[in-house]
């Protein structure tokens, strides 16, 4: 069903000319370096012709991976819908050209079966999930958080599940320690549809996945998809003069609260930033560069809130990689 009438979209001739896909784990997927994920700026709170303006603008530079969860708004429920409309408006000639993804496993519903892992919610958000993007599958389904009090068996069970009735085509898990990783890759391969992705947070300023869960997604064989690389903004320009009204952190949106914004980590980036300018990068470009020096890491997800950021992102992929000298230096000062 058709909202609006508009032009027909084109996507740009070229999009696929200069982007160069990387493998994800052992399987036969490849996923752009960068992709975009609707966890801000896609709710319903948010102008619409802005999301739209993002999605088209990424697609156009070869993102090929728009990554959701059942929760991403504001409100509950309406990034996907706003997606939807996109898919619907613009994108839906080209749905076997995308990857999308999505997530089960924060609070979406009220009740004892709307958080968590368990069957019964993992597979009714599903159901919820197809029905707001309407389509009839995404590529990649998450268990978006590990979950102590049901077994891991029911969970994976309910990916597995999802796989084999054609609504989804590939399991993945966010947020989990390494030791239920290494169990919920187990459990998926005996289940016949193997673990393909992780996705942590990762960042100059987060760097817990280097400790142990990049070397046992290594050891299992899946890739790595992490997210927040710019520290929901930290790792950018905005907060060195101070906090702005219109901010993450005055907002409170997100994980970021103004109490992180603190001298010590507004020094970490100012001396960042030194090296940001030698490269002739900004800083969020040295920030998602960092990320991209891990062999781990198949992707990294950017968030956007207008497609200028998006074409900035995109850029640092054709500008040199880090070299050793200069991770010296970032780790000095990280340390």
């Amino acid at each position: 069903m058709l909202y609006r009438s508009a032009p027909p979209y084109a996507p740009a001739a070229d999009r696929y000319s200069s982007m160069e896909y990387v493998r994800c784990g052992q399987s036969g997927l490849k996923l752009p370096p960068i992709s975009l994920g609707l966890w801000h700026n896609f709710g319903s709170v948010d102008p619409y012709e802005n999301a739209r303006a993002m999605a088209l603008r990424a697609f156009d530079l070869g993102i090929t991976h728009f990554d959701l969860a059942n929760n991403y708004g504001p409100e509950f429920g309406s990034a996907e819908a706003t997606f939807g409309r996109i898919l619907a408006e613009d994108l839906a000639p080209y749905r076997d050209e995308l990857l999308i993804s999505t997530k089960a496993g924060y609070r979406m519903m009220p009740g004892p079966y709307g958080e968590w892992g368990s069957r019964k919610y993992l597979l009714a958000s599903l159901d919820q999930s197809l029905s707001r993007m309407g389509i009839d599958y995404v590529d990649i389904f998450y268990s978006h958080r590990y979950d102590p009090e049901t077994p891991l068996a029911e969970t994976m069970g309910a990916l597995a599940h999802a796989v084999h009735a054609g609504k989804a085509i590939y399991t993945g898990i966010s947020n989990y320690p390494p030791q239920a990783t290494r169990e919920a890759a187990a459990l998926l391969e005996d289940m016949g549809a193997p673990l393909l992705i992780h996705q942590p947070k990762y960042s100059m300023l987060e760097r817990a996945p280097e400790a142990e869960l990049f070397g046992v997604l290594e050891d299992e064989g899946v890739g790595a998809i992490v997210f927040s690389p710019l520290a929901q903004g930290l790792l950018t320009d905005k907060y060195l003069d101070g906090i702005p009204e219109d901010s993450r952190a005055a907002k409170a949106s997100g994980f970021l609260r103004e109490d992180q914004v603190t001298d010590d980590v507004i020094g970490i980036v100012r001396a960042l930033r030194e090296i940001a300018r030698e490269r002739n990068q900004s800083m969020a470009q040295l920030a998602l560069a960092w990320t991209r020096r891990r062999p781990e890491v198949t992707s990294t997800l950017i968030g956007a809130s207008r497609a200028e950021q998006i074409e900035e992102a995109v850029a640092m992929l054709s500008q040199p990689p880090l070299a050793e000298d200069e991770i010296a230096r970032i780790d000095a000062i990280l340390a």
